[in-house]
């Protein structure tokens, strides 16, 4: 029984030092043919020094870059990206807050005793483990020398053999801390944050402008059936009610999740690609495109159908309104991320914002094509959406093979919803800008798939379009092949600079 034992710890401790921190290395041998730095040294630790103690020590450190590399599996799965232990923690706790709304309470509290229960087990086993090489110190030196050897030379001669996960981690930190120190300067830098108002969004004087997010609405959409009959219908029907569109790719900072970063990089003009530097925006004075709007006169509102309560951080976007999910009244049940239907939301910015007599510049996320992507809410006469107890909702579905089927027709469903709007509401003074704020997960792009993101203008009045005429993009809703792609910091300047 103890050699079992001591086998099973053994593999344990393997598995945790070879185990690969992304998904797709899961899958190829070289991802687990490796020579990992942490056993190497575990091992002369223990050779040398007293084993209790030390081993503690190890497996507790072995046991944490488990739990990392378990996130990191995950990040790669959801964000198509390394998980980096010093600016990624708000989405682990973003991921928690998903498991919440899509598994409940008692899914949440497992997955955070997870992580602690790993800890314990993986120090147990390399303590157990070290007692079993203190046996043989002779032959754990000859080992642990041996495989040093090997390390370093793999390293030298540039092969995936010499495994440093440990040393990346490091090195992701250092980035973040120097990073840290430079990004201010990039905030303080701008073409445009003492333009006066009265110079400013001229071409666009008397128009309500609406930027619309649609969530998960990536490039790897646009050949889907569903999706692609959508905007080339979409733009005959706008067609006829005298409205003209074109369309052109943006580059997102994420990919998968963490939509607040693409909101913040596309309102502020600078890469905003991790928490760190949406916590420095969020605590500075930049000028944003709704400051923008705002400084010109306009009335600035954002809807905010998937945000509860205060808006932590929404004070740089100098909105002068922010409705959040109670504001909007909606009585009716929840869909796909407990998500209020995309019709309902912009229904309430209509009954909300409507018929003021100033302009309005409104910024709105839509959330019914986020993930799971089922169920799908219904699209309905506008006039019949009340408080929204009329719809009906279905249980949400897990499924791999169900979320990517369903994929295209909640994306389909956001866009034939803001269509719909346009085709109902729309008049000569309505200018939108619609998006996606991401490429969805990984299980529908594949992993490493392009961060490029379609984005939109729609005006009835010629003279909003023509201003737009050197950016070169395609006419109607659907960005073609060649379309211009822009990374989307740059947008907010050429923005201005096109309506100034």
């Amino acid at each position: 029984m103890s050699a079992l034992l001591g086998g099973l710890c053994a593999l344990l401790v393997l598995l945790v030092l070879l185990l690969p921190g992304e998904v797709e290395q899961l899958t190829a041998v070289t991802g687990w043919v490796r020579l990992p730095v942490e056993g190497i040294l575990a091992a002369l630790a223990v050779w040398r020094w007293p084993r209790r103690p030390v081993a503690i020590g190890a497996g507790v450190v072995l046991g944490l870059l488990a739990v990392l590399k378990f996130i990191g599996l995950g990040f790669s799965v959801v964000l198509d990206r390394p998980f980096d232990p010093y600016a990624d923690w708000p989405f682990v706790w973003a991921a928690l807050e998903f498991v919440r709304r899509s598994y409940g309470w008692a899914a949440m509290v497992g997955v955070v005793a997870l992580a602690p229960a790993v800890v314990a087990l993986v120090t147990v086993c390399f303590g157990r483990l070290a007692g079993l090489l203190g046996a043989h110190r002779v032959a754990t030196m000859r080992g642990a020398v041996a495989a040093a050897v090997a390390w370093m030379l793999a390293l030298v001669a540039g092969l995936p053999l010499a495994s440093q996960d440990s040393y990346d981690r490091l090195a992701q930190v250092y980035a973040g801390v120097r990073d840290r120190a430079v990004f201010p300067s990039q905030l303080a830098t701008d073409a445009f944050g003492d333009v006066p108002g009265a110079q400013m969004l001229n071409a666009l004087r008397g128009k309500d402008v609406m930027v619309v997010f649609i969530e998960s609405y990536g490039r790897v959409a646009l050949p889907a059936p569903a999706v692609a009959s959508t905007l080339e219908a979409g733009t005959e029907r706008l067609r006829t009610k005298g409205f003209a569109s074109r369309s052109g790719f943006l580059t997102s900072p994420t990919a998968g999740g963490g939509s607040w970063l693409a909101h913040a990089t596309l309102f502020s003009g600078l890469w905003i690609d991790d928490q760190q530097r949406h916590q420095a925006l969020t605590n500075s004075d930049r000028l944003t495109l709704s400051g923008a709007f705002q400084r010109a006169g306009w009335r600035t509102v954002a809807v905010m159908p998937g945000t509860n309560g205060a808006w932590p951080g929404g004070a740089v976007f100098d909105f002068d309104r922010i409705h959040t999910s109670e504001d909007l009244g909606y009585r009716g049940p929840r869909f796909t991320f407990s998500s209020i239907p995309d019709q309902y939301t912009l229904s309430s910015f209509r009954r909300l914002e409507s018929g003021g007599g100033t302009p309005v510049m409104a910024m709105i996320p839509l959330m019914s094509s986020h993930g799971p992507w089922d169920p799908v809410p219904p699209l309905v006469a506008w006039d019949s959406l009340g408080d929204g107890s009329g719809y009906v909702s279905g249980p949400e579905s897990n499924d791999p093979v169900r979320m990517r089927a369903n994929y295209p027709r909640a994306l389909a469903y956001s866009i034939e919803a803001l269509i719909s709007y346009v085709e109902t509401y729309g008049d000569d003074d309505l200018v939108l800008v619609f998006l996606g704020d991401h490429q969805a997960a990984t299980i529908v792009t594949g992993p490493r798939a392009s961060r490029d993101v379609p984005i939109t203008i729609v005006a009835r009045d010629p003279a909003v379009l023509a201003r737009a005429n050197s950016w070169a993009w395609t006419d109607g809703l659907t960005p073609g092949p060649q379309a211009p792609v822009w990374p989307m910091d740059t947008f907010r300047d050429r923005f201005l600079a096109a309506f100034d």
